[in-house]
């Protein structure tokens, strides 16, 4: 296992859809593997393979907190089958945008499709923080960050602040 760099706002790769995956191999295990330990690291929650520069639908996340023991998942080729009406708001961050928050309506619950970290399809109900998770982290294989659906202004002032911040770090 390796951790590997996150891509930050605003490089072109961010914004590049995602192709499927053929099988899970002992490749894409690997790549999980490192998906992991990088979020770990970082820390997150959820961290999609474009983040790293593999423009493969590929997603881990693990929701634990605190004392909780870590309870890793793994989601390959996701699809989302259905969402329910209700929408809840969440104020969301992403590794990819370090150190900006802002809140994001998202629907509330979703049914999705995807293969685990064996290969084996699994379908199932996320609500709650998960559904966000999921959605925020399944927006990244289609090419678009949570700050692409707030405001111009917003979206601008973050990507802006990333910029000052690699500038300052650099310096």
């Amino acid at each position: 296992m390796a951790i590997r760099p996150i891509l930050t706002v605003p490089d072109p790769i961010l914004k590049q859809v995602s192709k499927p995956v053929e099988a899970v191999t002992d490749e894409v295990r690997a790549l999980m593997d490192d998906m992991l330990e990088t979020m770990y690291d970082a820390p997150g929650i959820g961290l999609a393979a474009i983040q790293i520069g593999v423009p493969q639908r590929v997603i881990v996340m693990d929701l634990s907190s605190g004392d909780q023991p870590r309870a890793p998942r793994y989601f390959v080729n996701p699809e989302i089958l259905e969402t329910v009406e209700d929408t809840l708001p969440y104020e969301e961050g992403c590794l990819s945008v370090p150190d900006f928050f802002d809140t994001v309506e998202r629907p509330a619950r979703v049914r999705l499709r995807y293969l685990n970290y064996e290969g084996k399809s699994v379908e199932e109900w996320a609500d709650g923080m998960f559904a966000v998770c999921i959605q925020h982290e399944m927006d990244h294989l289609e090419g678009t960050l949570f700050i692409d659906h707030l405001s111009r202004l917003k979206r601008n002032y973050a990507v802006s602040k990333v910029k000052k911040a690699k500038r300052t770090a650099a310096a």
